[in-house]
């Protein structure tokens, strides 16, 4: 798997020749990202310098023979927080990334000084790879600087996600083992005779709850005559109404039968084979991510709520219906959505189950129903896609990358999170 969101150099001429032009003239997109790469820089040389302070009190601080360990960092903190007029908190994560990016990982503190990547890029590595042990991070710290340095943050973060867990594979179904003991339900008292409700449970099953009261909500929502309650009030009456009452009596019989909806992709081999599952890339589960085999089993196992896609050749796919039908067929739209994961606009994470399907071609246009012609898009991206002056294209052969181009010029090109298996015959195989 490979996400990438590229930006290439902004040359408002459109002329690549240097013969003719000296230098592009900084538009005001250019003049931003100066300011952002000046930040980079500085963040760097901060946390260098902290990390410094704090060596220089913890050695003052063993000269003196009284106050302990945990004394002497508090009150680093405290002087910190104080000199900065920051919370202690704040100034306790800046001393934690500090101390992570010298002595752990220099690379990504050298890459925050280029300006290659951005604070917010290095404190995401920092939290992700920390999960690991030294002999389990180290392999990855390279691989890990280059995602950070090619993809937008929320991008990296889910990419860096899968990494740690892939590394950690093998501890996956005794971790979730001994958080399963960790559920429970609380409230969380507030004002105005309001207060917030608290679950700890499995990931999957809070999901698939969040999804089916969004699903009820909307329904309701698009047959309300006044219109007066948001998508966030429906739902949440949607959920105190399954909650207290037991039925959804009190909604109307259309939305009744709406029930959750989770999309869950497993190597086959690892359905049925321990050894298989040792060794194959862990089960996923869109949205939430890589999830233990034995949950993966149960999902699979025949409830029609569950959409399975197993990682293994199967033949049958609906490709492309043409220029018969506008909308696609279950099939591709499944197929569609599948591939991409997630919205394809640059650094969207919107999951592509929420998503509409985009013929990248207006249909109006000439545009095919076709896995080739069409993407998953949320709707803010959708609507910019269509009047916010951006050129989209799919990029032939490259097994779903669109290329969105700005009005300024810029472009972005955004790789789809799996690849759709090409099938050939022996025949054809051999020739």
């Amino acid at each position: 798997m490979e996400v990438n969101v590229r930006v290439e150099p902004h040359d408002p001429s459109g002329s690549a020749d240097a013969d003719t032009i000296a230098a592009p003239v900084p538009d005001a997109l250019d003049l931003v990202l100066e300011c952002g790469a000046m930040e980079a820089v500085f963040a760097a040389q901060r946390l260098m310098r902290v990390e410094a302070m704090h060596r220089e009190m913890l050695d003052a601080a063993g000269e003196r023979p009284f106050g302990s360990t945990e004394i002497v960092e508090r009150s680093i903190r405290l002087e910190l927080a104080a000199a900065m007029r920051i919370t202690e908190y704040a100034a306790g994560m800046m001393l934690g990334y500090a101390k992570a990016l010298v002595h752990r990982y220099p690379t990504a503190l050298d890459s925050l000084a280029g300006a290659r990547i951005t604070l917010k890029h290095a404190e995401v590595l920092v939290d992700g790879l920390d999960q690991l042990t030294p002999d389990e991070s180290a392999p990855l710290v390279a691989e890990v600087l280059r995602l950070a340095e090619a993809e937008p943050v929320g991008t990296f973060r889910r990419a860096l996600r899968r990494l740690v867990e892939r590394a950690r594979a093998a501890t996956l179904e005794e971790r979730h083992e001994a958080a399963l003991q960790t559920r429970r339900i609380a409230i969380e008292h507030g004002h105005d005779g309001m207060a917030t409700l608290l679950l700890r449970a499995p990931e999957v099953e809070l999901h698939a709850i969040f999804h089916r009261a969004t699903a009820i909500a909307k329904a309701i929502i698009a047959q309300e005559v006044d219109g007066s309650r948001t998508l966030d009030q429906v739902r949440a009456d949607v959920v105190c109404d399954l909650l207290v009452d037991g039925t959804t009596e009190a909604t109307p019989a259309a939305e009744r039968g709406i029930r959750a909806s989770v999309v869950v992709t497993v190597p086959a081999l690892s359905l049925l084979d321990d050894d298989a599952a040792a060794s194959s890339d862990p089960a996923v589960v869109e949205g939430v991510g890589p999830i233990p085999i034995s949950v993966a089993r149960r999902l699979c196992g025949g409830d029609a709520r569950w959409m399975r896609v197993l990682t293994h050749p199967e033949t049958g796919m609906v490709l492309s219906v043409g220029r018969e039908q506008y909308s696609p067929p279950a099939a591709l739209r499944k197929l569609t959505k599948w591939r991409a994961d997630r919205c394809m606009g640059p650094g969207c994470g919107v999951p592509a189950s929420r998503c509409e399907i985009d013929h990248t071609v207006a249909w109006r246009d000439g545009g095919h129903t076709s896995l080739e012609n069409n993407a998953p898009l949320c709707k803010g991206h959708h609507i910019v896609k269509h009047h916010g002056g951006w050129r989209v294209e799919q990029q032939p052969g490259s097994g779903g990358a669109i290329r969105w181009t700005s009005p300024t010029g810029r472009t972005y090109v955004v790789q789809p999170e799996r690849r759709v298996p090409a099938f050939r015959s022996s025949e054809a195989a051999s020739s």
